[in-house]
This record gives C-alpha cells, sequence and structure tokens, in this order.
C-alpha cells in the first residue's frame, strides 16, 4: 500500500488543505472509504492510532481522510465550507489525482464522534454518492442543536455561533431525520448504514436517538446494524470497529 500525504489548494475553502490518502500501489482500489476524524483530532489521526492501512490492504481499498478542524462537516455560519468540500469537492481532486472511482457502488463514508456524525449528515444527505455508511461513537445530534439559531450570542458561545448564527436547521445537511424521510419518500438509493458505540460512552444519548429512528422504519430499509458493546470512547474501541465496519461494509 502507498501512503500519500497531500497538501492541495481548495477552492471551495480558499485556502491550502491537507488530506491523507492509503491506496493500493499497482491497480485501482476495489472501493474508496471516506474516513472523518473526531473534533479533537485532524486528518492526521486515524493513520497515527489504528491499523487502518493494514486492514485496506486486506480488502484493497483506498481510504481518503480530510481535515475540517471542528466544523461538525458543515458549512460554517462564519467560516469554512467543510460540508462542501468533503462532500463535493474533494471527490472529485481524487478522481483527477488518483482516478478513484465517482460510482456510488464504490464509495463508503465513516466516522468517529464529530466524524461518526459527520458521516451519518453527509451520507444521508447525498445517498447517490454513498452506498455504505458507518458511525462510531457518535449518532443523531452529538450536541443539541439551539432553539433558535438566530439568537445566539457570540460572547457567550463563540462555538454555536461560529457553525449555526442565523442558519435554517430544517432541511438542511444538519437535519438527518429529514433526509432518511427524503430518501424514502423519494425512492433515492438507500445507503446501508452500520452503527457501533460502547456502553460507557458520553454519546450515547445521540446514539440511541439514531438507533430509535432507523429501527422505527418498517423492513429496515437501511440494513440498520446496531453494535452496543463494551468500551468508551477510545481508541482500543474505534480500531476494534473500524474492522467490523469494513467486515460490515465489505460483505
Amino acid at each position: 500500500m502507498a501512503f500519500i500525504q497531500a497538501h492541495i489548494f481548495s477552492s471551495t475553502l480558499g485556502r491550502g488543505a491537507s488530506v491523507n490518502v492509503i491506496k493500493p500501489q499497482k491497480g485501482q482500489p476495489k472501493k474508496i472509504l471516506w474516513l472523518l476524524h473526531g473534533a479533537s483530532d485532524d486528518y492526521s489521526i486515524w493513520h497515527r492510532r489504528t491499523s487502518i492501512e493494514r486492514y485496506a490492504d486486506d480488502y484493497g481499498i483506498a481510504v481518503v481522510m480530510p481535515d475540517v478542524e471542528i466544523s461538525k462537516y458543515l458549512n460554517l455560519a462564519h467560516g469554512g465550507r467543510f460540508y462542501d468540500y468533503v462532500a463535493k469537492e474533494l471527490p472529485a481532486v481524487m478522481h483527477n489525482f488518483f482516478g478513484f472511482s465517482l460510482r456510488r457502488e464504490d464509495n463508503m463514508i465513516c466516522g468517529l464522534s464529530m466524524g461518526g456524525e459527520g458521516a451519518l449528515k453527509i451520507g444521508l444527505a447525498n445517498p447517490e454518492k454513498y452506498s455504505v455508511i458507518g458511525c462510531l461513537s457518535a449518532g443523531m445530534q452529538n450536541m443539541p442543536l439551539p432553539e433558535d439559531t438566530k439568537a445566539i450570542d457570540h460572547d457567550s458561545n463563540p462555538y454555536l455561533y461560529m457553525i449555526f448564527d442565523g442558519v435554517e436547521v430544517t432541511g438542511s445537511v444538519q437535519d438527518m431525520e429529514g433526509s432518511v424521510k427524503r430518501i424514502l419518500a423519494e425512492n433515492l438509493p438507500v445507503p446501508r448504514v452500520y452503527h457501533a458505540i460502547g456502553s460507557d460512552d458520553f454519546l450515547l444519548k445521540a446514539a440511541h436517538r439514531a438507533k430509535e429512528l432507523f429501527e422505527s422504519i418498517e423492513g429496515n430499509p437501511f440494513d440498520y446494524s446496531y453494535t452496543e458493546d463494551a468500551g468508551a470512547h477510545t481508541w482500543s474501541y474505534w480500531d476494534d470497529h473500524i474492522r467490523s465496519f469494513l467486515a460490515y461494509a465489505m460483505q
């Protein structure tokens, strides 16, 4: 496998951006995994703290690990358009650089914590682009949404102000329940969803919100697989469960 550290110019962000890529040295990968980091880390963390390169080699896949700072994988009210960067610009860049397939059946997206929520948001908002979604140690709305995004005070909560100031959540990529309903109502392609969280994880409530939504849908059209087992918000848990995700996704 080849490990590539790329520093590109993003027209979407209007500045340079960094991304790590794992790919087979010969030929094209069987599939592409978009692997998303959490809020306390960056694009380098999956490669440093897990054996993702070895797992990618086992399956003959490529892995793309972008950097999005603490953006929640959204277009920020005051900041970069990170959703557009990951979901729209970067796939085209990777296709141009490496010839990575843009076909839905060849692309899957997964992440942990902020990245797990991000994978759900991006995957459900773009069911025509991703065939499999993985959410580790996260769920729907890891951080509760403000009731009135127009009433956020910058001084008391600069982080929420940066993300949500005046943003309409309903019908946006942040509205994951709305995305699920749109997929079903419009007969869009339905991605498969793998979801895992440790029983001692502080984001259990967010995970249960997602679980209740998917398990309420008759017939399980998302092939929703939920695992709640021993573990916490740790790298040992994520290293174990990224392998479980790949076993689910590649079957």
